[in-house]
């Protein structure tokens, strides 16, 4: 066998691994990430950094639970695999159960998927189905947000707001429409002092584009509670009970995308209780099992099943590891260690000090806005706080992968994003605390301080 060494792991990686959303090539290595224990994780010399994103969005519990790794070993041993395909497993049952649950009104029906994009692409494929077997086979376009992302499949791509990772892949699913996202930072002049009023009129570009594209047309809305590209972008007051009802008045169903903002990342379960409305479906995955196994899920109303439960119609849509036995059983565990634990209410209680903690940056020239939920912000950066002036593309590209390494250097994992204005996006582990947030905030002080010195 041949001797495994951090300079020998790093000349496979770069020989065979195709990485995603990766560059490479002209020296481009790979950090390589060997261990994680709790809000750490380490590299293959040893050198530890704090997880300041969960990974990607994923580990809510922290890394090394023994629970979970015991949970998927058990399994195993059980039932390693079996398809859904028109059969069942135990603990594929089991935690259909728990997720109905958890989601608010008659959320009941859960459709497993191996991941977050096959969610959004099995709720667009519901859509258009479900209208056809209720007399209304037009309705088939989709509405999402400038700049949010809802995954890399053909039809969640073209749900998904972000040119870049769109323009090789045209042409897309057509049926993708987009209205503006809510950052009240960016709003018009006068909406920007006036939250409510902006809420309302983020949601009326919904009801407009439905009006014009034709009501007879147009099968869903697409929303993340918070939306995650563009930085953490919350939504006003009122804008999903305007929304809700912009549906409603036009028989369009409101999906709550919630691949990152469920399982504890705003406080709940799922965060649409946290905002105060109810969706006809929910997609997830992610924090579902930790990051520990893979799966995701959707979850739709009892009404969006109706049509299917005559014993002769069939939703003509699976994946061979969609409910994986191994993954229901990490995520039952996963969630058992949620309500033992008290890990929404964990966040629940440290939001504020999250927030507070990171608001100190603002006494830093670069730091335009900072903005989220929960556990769940991102640091916008600009040029001139007064006026908000922002980065160029060219800047971007010079300034954000300089600040992403300092970052990494200094023992910070974080993501700095510019798909949108130039942000950093913080995701902590659910079980960190004041102690992770004043370490957060130590390290991007040192970071931006010195570009801001430098560029400013």
């Amino acid at each position: 066998m041949t001797e495994t060494t951090p300079t020998t792991l790093a000349a496979k990686a770069d020989r065979y691994l195709w990485g995603h959303f990766a560059r490479h090539g002209a020296g481009i290595t790979p950090p390589i990430i060997t261990r994680g224990d709790g809000v750490t994780i380490f590299d293959d010399r040893g050198k530890s950094y704090l997880d300041g994103l969960s990974g990607l969005f994923t580990v809510q519990v922290g890394h090394g639970r023994d629970e979970l790794a015991a949970a998927a070993a058990q399994q195993a041993r059980e039932l390693a695999y079996f398809p859904l395909w028109s059969y069942a497993t135990p603990t594929a049952i089991e935690l259909a159960e728990r997720l109905a649950h958890y989601a608010p009104g008659d959320l009941n029906r859960v459709f497993f998927t191996t991941g977050g994009g096959e969610a959004v692409e099995t709720a667009w494929k519901l859509a258009k189905q479900y209208f056809k077997l209720t007399g209304k086979p037009g309705k088939h376009k989709v509405i999402s947000r400038a700049v949010a992302y809802h995954g890399t499949p053909q039809g969640a791509l073209a749900i998904t707001g972000v040119p870049a990772y769109k323009a090789p892949f045209e042409p897309l699913t057509p049926g993708g429409l987009k209205v503006p996202n809510t950052d009240i930072y960016r709003a018009p002049e006068p909406l920007r002092t006036d939250a409510k009023a902006f809420g309302a009129w983020a949601a009326d570009r919904i009801a407009e584009a439905i009006e014009f594209e034709g009501p007879d047309t147009v099968a869903a809305v697409f929303l993340e509670p918070v939306q995650n590209a563009g930085g953490c972008i919350p939504p006003p007051p009122g804008y999903f009970d305007r929304v809700r009802e912009i549906c409603d008045a036009y028989d369009v169903l409101l999906v709550s995308d919630e691949v990152i903002c469920a399982f504890g990342r705003i406080g709940s379960m799922f965060a649409c209780r946290d905002f105060g409305y109810v969706p006809d479906i929910i997609t997830c995955a992610k924090g579902m099992t930790s990051g520990y196994s893979p799966i995701g899920a959707m979850i739709a109303s009892d009404r969006l099943f109706e049509p299917f439960r005559d014993g002769t119609t069939m939703f003509p849509h699976g994946y061979t590891f969609g409910g994986h036995p191994v993954s229901a059983a990490v995520a039952l565990a996963n969630l058992d260690l949620f309500e033992r634990e008290g890990l929404n209410d964990r966040v629940k209680g440290y939001a504020a000090t999250f927030r507070s903690t990171l608001e100190r940056l603002y006494d830093l020239p670069i730091v335009g806005d900072i903005r989220g939920e929960g556990y769940f912000y991102a640091v916008e950066l600009v040029k001139d706080q007064a006026t908000r002036e922002t980065f160029d593309a060219a800047e971007c590209a010079r300034l954000l992968p300089a600040i992403s390494a300092a970052l990494y250097e200094a023992g910070l994992y974080c993501r700095a994003d510019d798909r949108g204005d130039p942000v950093i996006v913080l995701a902590p582990p659910l079980i960190s605390g004041p102690a992770e947030f004043d370490a957060i905030e130590t390290i991007l002080r040192g970071v931006l301080a010195e570009a801001s010195a430098r560029l400013l």
